[in-house]
């Protein structure tokens, strides 16, 4: 029998309450006492200019270069550096993201947590596949299609060619899209060295389940120099192979790029990237109830994968006219291929191959001018995109090898973004207008038939941010922006008379504080977003049908802290950090207005530890989400077959030591446990391999890594 609840508002636990109280305290008293005494003594040394950034897009995926300060961004924004990465154990990019404030990382997906896709919520905002935020590698995007095909069930991105990850959750919506709703999520490769003479490391690490029998290795390289004639080189290379913790979750991935930079003048440079990816991934697919206990770790569907591959080139000129201009226009292709191959029923297996070749190119062109007492940076840009593709459908039966009729789609869209914006400095105050005009054109044509779809959306996308800087550790902001997200290719397809979708349209407002000094970094934000005609794809339907669920509500707090120990105090060498959000996201029509949203947590907190002493490092830390709902309905008793039902919530914990041997630059030795108490938990799929999908149980790592 199943159940849904109403209105109900679920228990905090009290170690998330804990810590969301000692960030917001922190925070709350860190513009006191000695804190004060310190920002007040950096103040006196500088004037109003003290913060103005010079103009400078180089490097800087958000332009202009007077919003390239996490501390004084008008915005909530979090990166993620090489360091904290390490030191968190992650296999993966989803468990990097976990320890981000406001941001969910899942497996409830078609791919049944292949390491093909990334499942990333922001806010409440579903998880899979990564729709609803814009997801950018160097600056450059990173979907097989921005517009046709946001989701990253393909992702061409391995954790060990990563050096940071920086999340803009708003605040800087205006000149990235189309769906933005979720912020802006950007991985920066490895840089390549600036100074003379070969530098590089080689690191290879295994990873060990106690559960399951499965156990990986992942090898990583990097070698760069930048040579007298100015010409910089880097080769980054990410590989893994072996299986995660299921039976038959074989993984094959290979991540190649070689990254250049010459400088033409002392101030014009060209640089750019050659990339290359390839994986293929088994996926043991959902379970029942029944599966599931008697064997978690088991494969029901021994014949599933899915596999992809993509080249890719992107081109940036960059030209420091004078003081006061700056012109950079940057251009990138990328040919994708991907394919799923899924047993249907016994006798019948589904191969859904589909092909993508993208072009953009974007140049922008910025000012800095005076008026009377207030500065002012106007950037101007264009961005077009050109997306082409097809996506195929084909059905074998597996006992006597006859193919059904394919079923094709030819896919095309041009997309053309123009944008402005002017970032206004007067004393201390930072105030950002800006706006985007995007114009969409997709054509879907079925091959052989007379089946179209055609689509043209036109949208005026205006923000606005504004920050008021206290003093050189304290900002406090408020903005509000507007995305956009037409209906896509494949959704396109369950366009009928009783089911006409409509474009995303979604109005995020936010107001927080942050504090960033050599000691301590606080930030508290709350948020609300207005999703206006949200589309979902139905459950448990093959093939793939969306709905719109009419408009959702989505709100919350995001707290963060962390705090370093000073060297000649008794902790020296300590490090603290925590962070705890509450988000509440609720359909608000239709006949299931006033329940949640499906797969997100209300809660979602991360307490963590490290600690230096001598050569060592030690690490220990705890990340929690509360249960989610995985229907419209809000269904809490699960069905036999798994398929609907509430999601328990967990928490798991992990350790870690670091070795770094003496007079070796970036030679280290690294061993961990993550889920060190052997947390069994689970998600759910509830594609057409639906059920119950066991979470990692403990691993053991070690990892060796030579530098040079």
């Amino acid at each position: 029998m199943n159940s849904s609840r109403r209105g109900q508002q679920p228990a905090v636990p009290q170690s998330a309450l804990c810590a969301t109280a000692v960030a917001v305290a922190m925070l709350c008293m860190a513009p006191l006492g000695a804190l004060a005494q310190q920002a007040e003594g950096a103040g006196e040394s500088a004037g109003n200019e003290k913060m103005l950034e010079t103009v400078s897009v180089s490097g800087n995926w958000l332009g202009t270069g007077l919003q390239n300060s996490v501390k004084t961004f008008a915005g909530a924004r979090t990166i993620v550096d090489e360091k904290q990465i390490e030191q968190s154990g992650a296999t993966n990019i989803g468990d990097v993201m976990r320890r981000i404030p406001g941001v969910q990382s899942t497996d409830n997906s078609g791919t049944a947590g292949s390491s093909i896709s990334l499942n990333i919520g922001v806010r409440g905002l579903t998880g899979r596949y990564t729709p609803r935020s814009t997801v950018l590698l160097d600056g450059i995007p990173m979907a097989v299609a921005p517009y046709g095909q946001p989701q990253l069930s393909f992702a061409p991105v391995s954790l060990g060619n990563i050096e940071s990850i920086d999340v803009v959750r708003s605040g800087g919506a205006v000149r990235y899209g189309p769906q933005n709703v979720g912020g802006i999520i950007n991985f920066t490769t490895k840089p390549i060295p600036a100074g003379p003479g070969i530098t590089g490391d080689a690191s290879v690490r295994e990873n060990i389940y106690t559960e399951g029998g499965g156990k990986n290795t992942q090898y990583d390289a990097f070698v760069g120099t930048t040579l007298d004639s100015g010409l910089g080189i880097a080769l980054l290379y990410s590989g893994m192979t072996g299986r995660d913790w299921r039976k038959g979750s074989d993984d094959d991935v290979n991540d190649l790029a070689v990254k250049f930079a010459y400088d033409i003048t002392p101030t014009q440079q060209v640089y750019g990237k050659l990339s290359y990816f390839d994986v293929k991934s088994k996926t043991p697919g959902g379970l029942t109830v029944a599966q599931y206990n008697a064997d978690p770790f088991q494969n029901t569907r021994p014949n599933d994968y899915w596999s992809g591959n993509r080249y890719g080139f992107d081109l940036g000129y960059l030209n420091t006219i004078s003081a006061n201009q700056e012109f950079e226009i940057r251009t990138w292709y990328n040919d994708s291929y991907r394919q799923s191959t899924l047993q249907q029923t016994a006798t019948t297996a589904s191969f859904q191959p589909r092909n993508y070749n993208t072009f953009g190119i974007e140049p922008r062109f910025t000012q800095r001018f005076g008026v009377g007492p207030t500065t002012h940076d106007v950037t101007v840009g264009y961005r077009y995109i050109r997306e082409r593709g097809d996506d195929n459908v084909i059905t074998i039966n597996t006992r006597t090898g006859v193919r059904t009729p394919n079923s094709t789609f030819d896919n095309a869209t041009d997309a053309h973004a123009v944008y402005i914006d002017d970032r206004i400095a007067y004393g201390q105050w930072r105030i950002v207008p800006g706006v985007r005009f995007e114009h969409i054109s997709t054509n879907r044509q079925q091959a052989g038939t007379t089946t179209q779809y055609d689509s043209v959306n036109n949208k005026a996308l205006p923000s606005v941010n504004v920050s008021y800087l206290v003093n050189n550790a304290w900002t406090v902001f408020a903005d509000y922006s507007t995305s956009f997200g037409p209906v896509q290719n494949i959704q396109l397809n369950s366009q009928t008379p009783n089911n006409p979708l409509q474009p995303e349209v979604a109005k995020t407002f936010e107001v927080g504080t942050r504090w960033t000094d050599s000691r301590i970094k606080g930030e508290l934000t709350a948020f609300k977003i207005k999703f206006d005609n949200q589309i979902l794809q139905v459950p448990g339907i093959n093939p793939a049908t969306f709905q719109n669920i009419g408009a959702t509500d989505h709100d919350g707090v995001e707290s963060a802290i962390d705090y370093t120990f000073d060297r000649a105090s008794m902790l020296g060498g300590l490090n603290v950090y925590a962070n705890y959000t509450y988000t509440r996201a609720i359909q608000k029509s239709g006949t299931t207005a006033g329940l949640d949203v499906p797969f997100y947590s209300r809660t979602t907190d991360t307490i963590g530890a490290r600690y230096d002493w001598r050569n060592w490092t030690f690490n220990v830390s705890t990340t929690h989400q509360s249960s989610q709902y995985s229907d419209t309905a809000n269904t809490v008793a699960e069905s036999p077959s798994a398929n609907v039902g509430k999601i328990p919530g967990f928490r798991t914990w992990n350790i870690q030591a670091m070795f770094k041997v003496p007079q070796m630059k970036r030679t280290d030795i690294t061993i961990g446990l993550n889920n060190l108490f052997d947390k069994r938990y689970y998600t759910r799929n509830v594609d057409g391999n639906a059920g119950r999908m066991v979470g990692a149980p403990r691993m053991v790592y070690i990892q060796a890594r030579a530098g040079f």
